[in-house]
């Protein structure tokens, strides 16, 4: 079964570089014996130097420094405490377009496109992902439709032979859409409750990947109207704001629906979370922290932050 204590572990482990960073900067904050300028100096700092990013960190000191003042507060304590309610409340915020659904549900299998530029750790992803879903008790079928990069359809069958999922496959070269469209009717005759696309991870700004994701979409929609139900954009959390343009270019082009965000743990800048919650409308669905399998788990506000401003031990 799910070990929801497990995940919540590993996600502390996850956030170690980001805390060892973050909560130093945090604890000379809440020594400051007064509120004045150089401490809202600082927390902008601490907050563009974890990748919050520049537009993000006003709008986050402005609205703390209002509601400071409209308390009455006087100690940094305190104003450190309204921070992080702060971005809880912003990483709560999912857009209304948003399909945040992560649970298989009657009437057909779960279909999940993954989609993100190579290096970004989208078939580890994909594996996790998988994982996560066996945990629960689905049945989970796989479509190597990344047909373009060398030894991507080799790579998520090794991982489905250590997983005991099926991959459905074609060769080389062969038509991405169609392979999804096979996953999808092999794991309803199998009766799987959960299909997870893999696609091309070619550089976001080729018109002709953006015209495949589009394709493979059509495609899955005549089997299951409301397929793919998720389509999670996988970000490699260590390319930090970099990371941005490739999100909205795949958002804007398929309809992104949620972020993965891959390798938080070899960051030190977790802030990153923040960033894409806020300029993107999306929100964050899973985190991954580690090579593993099970080195994942999905995303919750108020842990995410609580985990990010506890002492480092």
């Amino acid at each position: 079964m799910f070990n929801l204590l497990g995940r919540r572990d590993k996600l502390k482990a996850g956030l170690k570089r980001s805390r060892e960073s973050w909560f130093a900067r945090i604890a000379q904050i809440v020594q400051r014996p007064r509120l004045d300028e150089a401490l809202w100096e600082e927390m902008e700092e601490l907050l563009i130097s974890a990748d919050v990013g520049v537009a993000t960190t006003a709008r986050l000191i402005e609205k703390v420094r209002k509601e400071a003042a409209a308390q009455g507060l006087r100690d940094a304590s305190s104003v450190v405490e309204l921070l992080k309610e702060e971005m809880v409340s912003l990483l709560s915020v999912v857009d209304a377009g948003v399909r945040p659904g992560l649970s298989p549900t009657p009437g057909g299998p779960f279909v999940i496109l993954t989609i993100g530029v190579n290096g970004a750790g989208k078939t580890t992803s994909i594996a996790k992902l998988a994982h996560y879903y066996q945990e629960q008790g689905s049945r989970v079928v796989l479509a190597a439709s990344d047909t373009f990069r060398a030894g991507a359809i080799e790579q998520l069958q090794v991982w489905g032979q250590r997983l005991g999922v099926e991959v459905i496959a074609h060769g080389p070269g062969g038509d991405p859409a169609a392979i999804a469209y096979d996953a999808l009717e092999a794991a309803r005759a199998r009766g799987a409750e959960v299909v997870i696309v893999d696609t091309a991870g070619r550089l976001h700004t080729k018109l002709n990947l953006m015209e495949e994701m589009k394709k493979i979409a059509r495609v899955l929609s005549r089997l299951d109207p409301q397929a793919p139900h998720q389509v999670l954009l996988v970000l490699d959390a260590t390319t930090g704001q970099n990371g941005l343009a490739q999100a909205r270019s795949f958002s804007q082009a398929v309809g992104c629906t949620g972020v993965f965000l891959a390798k938080l743990d070899g960051t030190a800048k977790g802030g990153i979370v923040v960033a894409i919650v806020q300029e993107l409308g999306l929100p964050v669905l899973f985190i991954g922290t580690g090579e593993k399998a099970e080195d994942m788990a999905p995303f919750e506000p108020q842990e995410f932050v609580d985990d990010l401003f506890s002492p480092v031990s």
